[in-house]
Parts: structure tokens; C-alpha cells; sequence
């Protein structure tokens, strides 16, 4: 999967201390990325609209 026009935003639940670090591009068309931004070279999970929108809508419930 091409990511090389990915724009990453960190998330605001990431905190300065090193920890839990998650950047998320949600720019691309039928398409959302999320990585750890301590290795962004690393690997990303890729979610289609409607699995990001479900996983953020289970996170909120908890």
C-alpha cells in the first residue's frame, strides 16, 4: 500500500512522554492509516472508511 502521500497528524491522546505514540492520515481517498510515531518508517494499519468509523465509535463507548 502506497502511504507516500499520507499527511500524519498525532493523535491527542498521545502523550510527550515517549509512550503511547499513534498518528493517524486520514487524507487519502477510501482510506485510513494509522501508525506508531516513534517508528514511522515502521509498519501501518490501513482501515476502510467504515472500520474507522466503527472502531472510533467503540472507542468512545469505552
Amino acid at each position: 500500500m502506497d502511504l507516500t502521500g499520507a499527511r500524519w497528524r498525532k493523535s491527542s491522546r498521545s502523550n510527550g512522554q515517549g509512550g503511547a505514540c499513534v498518528e493517524v492520515a486520514d487524507n487519502l481517498p477510501g482510506l485510513v492509516a494509522v501508525r506508531d510515531s516513534k517508528d514511522p518508517s515502521g509498519p501501518a494499519l490501513t482501515f476502510g472508511p467504515d472500520a474507522w468509523r466503527a472502531f472510533i465509535a467503540g472507542v468512545a463507548r469505552r
